[in-house]
């Protein structure tokens, strides 16, 4: 059985800072503020706690519970790519800790309201900022065929990328596409079935696009190594493969510089780390986490 709020590689995080002095600590993906606790809980040194999110639900429920931490929390509504900024405007000049846990969270997800998970019926949305412009329901009615596959291939890596997109400018055509039923209806009989819901990859390509999370990720690793403090530590928490390898290419690109004095990033986990089989059977959903460590040495 699955916890809803199961802070995912929560031991795994902690070690990655363990040893680190923390004064000022960064966090992009505040969530239900789990990994945040766990990480002032473990680093009483902590003066400025920064955590953010795009989600105001997630502001809610996080503010509650790290409410014992008192003043040196500070809950920032927005994007983890827009750390120069955040920074810049507290007039911080650099961060001792780093980490975003990267992805859609369990709350958004088991909300249908939200349009996030095909397993529920709910408006074609997918915004982790409820204010944002961008739908999903956009995209699917009035992006182009050849955009549409397109998001697919690229952000889904959908086998079927086109048959899917054929079948959505052929239904739209007719009628909207407003329901997350509705999309899957559509296209359910152009998808191969097998261990997986058929229409996993195309949620997954629409919520990236309405999202930007593959351009959000590169700007905020690039932003991390640059504002990281010498002896600091950055951690990256991915749930797929094209999460993981911008995650994996960055930071690489980074310790490939050094040698030619561009750089100073060392690699911590030269393998991604990922969840034990007892935290699997416990949270399935984190049985795709990969964790990414590097600390920045000069």
């Amino acid at each position: 059985m699955s916890n809803e709020h199961s802070s995912v590689l929560l031991e795994e995080v902690l070690q990655a800072f363990e040893g680190v002095e923390l004064k000022t600590f960064f966090e992009g993906t505040l969530g239900a503020g789990g990994h945040a606790k766990a990480i002032l809980s473990a680093h009483p040194e902590i003066e400025s706690y920064l955590a953010c999110d795009r989600d105001p639900n997630a502001h809610r429920i996080a503010k509650e519970v790290l409410a014992p931490f008192g003043k040196k929390v500070e809950l920032i509504r927005g994007s983890y790519s827009e750390l120069n900024r955040f920074l810049d405007e507290r007039e911080i000049e650099s961060i001792d800790g780093y980490f975003i846990d990267i992805g859609v969270s369990s709350m958004q997800i088991d909300k249908a309201e939200r349009g996030f998970s095909f397993r529920f019926e709910g408006p074609l949305d997918m915004r982790m900022d409820p204010t944002a412009d961008l739908t999903a329901a956009i995209i699917v009615n009035e992006y182009s065929q050849k955009e549409l596959e397109r998001i697919f291939w690229e952000y889904g890596e959908e086998r079927q990328s086109r048959r899917a997109a054929e079948a959505i400018v052929k239904m739209r055509k007719n009628r909207r596409i407003e329901t997350t039923t509705e999309l899957i209806e559509v296209v359910k009989p152009v998808l191969h079935w097998g261990k997986m819901h058929p229409a996993t990859l195309i949620f997954q390509a629409l919520r990236i696009a309405v999202n930007d999370e593959l351009g959000e990720l590169e700007k905020g690793i690039d932003a991390a190594i640059k504002r990281l403090s010498p002896g600091g530590r950055m951690a990256v928490i991915s749930f797929h493969s094209l999460e993981d390898r911008i995650a994996k290419h960055r930071l690489k690109d980074v310790e490939f510089k050094k040698k030619s004095g561009e750089g100073c990033l060392k690699i911590i986990t030269k393998k991604p780390i990922c969840p034990s089989p007892e935290e699997c059977r416990i949270n399935p959903r984190a049985r795709s986490a990969k964790l990414r460590v590097a600390e920045k040495v000069c």
